[in-house]
């Protein structure tokens, strides 16, 4: 199934019936501010395991990450951390980052996994954050990646649907996606660690 939801202005019809399949344990893959995820509701364990089985990853090894609406989702899953970093992460979100925290104990329970840490995400694109709101859970997020040398993510969601439609429950058609992922940050040590370079740049929220 394609579902074709514009960004500046997202059909709240659209975003319930993408609601709904998450709700339902489905899989859907969605737009951001960066490249196409895949992904579902977390609290979904069979939709997660199918998320890595899609993907080719191991659960308790998969390095997924959690798309939040905002800052106030982020404490049920990290760790505290200091003021200042509060600071830097309301000016850099939403946006191209992904922020590794140190995970509280409800992170591993949800994904099967003896992982520490989580990977956070507020992405700068409407129809995702509206699905995660609507939904009142994050979503666990991995990227689509292409099997081409060249272009490391795939872009077209309609080149995307033909490849996925027989393994997820839908593609979210919001435009073109980047080829570029996001900015990892770890925050784990309680500094600005970029441990990968992406689309964000953080030097101008430091």
């Amino acid at each position: 199934m394609l579902i074709k939801i514009y960004n500046d202005n997202p059909n709240p019809r659209a975003i319930e019936q993408a609601v709904d399949i998450l709700r339902r344990g489905g899989v859907i893959i969605y737009p951001t501010d960066t490249v196409y995820g895949i992904g579902c509701d977390i609290t979904q364990q069979k939709a997660i395991e199918r998320v890595c089985e899609i993907r080719g990853l191991k659960p308790e090894k998969a390095n997924l990450s959690f798309i939040c609406y905002d800052l106030t989702d982020i404490s049920q899953y990290t760790k505290s951390f200091d003021t200042s970093v509060f600071r830097v992460l309301k000016k850099a979100l939403p946006g191209p980052f992904t922020f590794i925290f140190n995970a509280t104990t409800k992170v591993p329970k949800l994904l099967s996994s003896k992982k520490k840490t989580v990977g956070i995400r507020v992405p700068d694109n409407n129809i995702v954050r509206e699905i995660v709101k609507q939904l009142g859970n994050p979503i666990v997020t991995t990227s689509i990646h292409d099997e081409d040398e060249i272009i490391e993510y795939s872009t077209d969601p309609e080149l995307i649907h033909e490849k996925y439609e027989d393994l997820v429950d839908a593609v979210i058609d919001g435009g073109y996606g980047d080829n570029v992922a996001s900015t990892v940050v770890d925050l784990t040590e309680g500094t600005f660690d970029v441990i990968r370079e992406g689309k964000g740049d953080l030097e101008q929220f430091l």
